[in-house]
């Protein structure tokens, strides 16, 4: 591995290329945070892709381009005296030392979870109203879920036994299938946001990423449907006119592989 020496200086060349390409490159001279925002998120989901598949070239890929973009907002900040690299990395280095005074001071924790209680309870001191301030309204409504109830754990409120959120699981899956028997279309809506609620709050328990999991899911029903795809087209047969057990042949295959 690199040196500090030699990382400190891999990244002023980053610094010393990004002020080239602001004041050279016209496509880099148009960009906003406004612009660049969907690019940063795209960008954020392909290292979200590539830790999934574990494949560590590409998440080395992926966080240098995430991390030109840090450069970049940085880079535009600085232009109009709002803040640069070094104020972003400042303020950081800042809270981190604030929110670990178990390790910057004399508080003492037994585990993780007295960490993060005492991280949330810092955050209130710091002028929060309430510690779900800091889920993004824009996270997708599965992961903002996994967010909510760990925030909330972090301060005592959570279920004690995964025993206790099972039941609780068993119980919203019972409303739901009441709801279903009824036919009201809105509210087996809602019961079914609670089942997939409860469903988190389950994993969470367990210690699954509820997100990472559904996503492993994605991946493997995509590459057992493309083989089905594959083979039907090796017959010159189209899906479309396959018997549901002429498919489960390949997908059972599929599932072999």
């Amino acid at each position: 591995m690199n040196s500090r020496k030699a990382q400190v200086a891999a990244f002023d060349r980053l610094l010393t290329i990004m002020d080239e390409l602001r004041e050279q490159c016209p496509w880099d001279k148009k960009q906003t945070m406004q612009t660049l925002r969907h690019l940063t998120i795209e960008e954020t989901y392909e290292l979200g892709d590539a830790i999934l598949e574990n494949d560590l070239e590409e998440v080395k890929k992926e966080l240098g381009d995430l991390l030109l973009h840090i450069v970049f907002y940085a880079k535009i900040g600085s232009e109009t005296n709002d803040f640069d690299i070094a104020d972003v990395a400042n303020e950081i280095c800042e809270k981190l030392i604030s929110r670990h005074p178990h390790i910057y001071s004399d508080v003492e924790v037994h585990d993780e979870e007295d960490v993060k209680r005492n991280w949330e309870n810092l955050k209130l001191k710091e002028g929060k109203k309430s510690v779900l301030e800091g889920v993004p309204k824009s996270l997708p409504a599965l992961v903002k879920a996994n967010r909510i109830q760990d925030k909330v754990a972090g301060v005592g409120f959570d279920w004690e036994e995964p025993t206790q959120v099972w039941e609780k699981l068993q119980e919203e899956l019972s409303e739901f299938q009441e709801e279903v028997a009824k036919g009201n279309q809105q509210a087996m809506e809602a019961e079914f946001g609670d089942v997939l609620f409860s469903m988190i709050n389950y994993a969470r328990f367990l210690k699954i990423d509820p997100e990472n999991a559904l996503e492993r899911t994605n991946k493997k029903f995509i590459k057992r449907f493309q083989y089905l795809e594959q083979k039907a087209a090796g017959l010159n047969k189209k899906l479309a006119d396959m018997t549901l057990a002429e498919m489960d042949v390949f997908w059972e295959e599929a599932k072999k592989l």
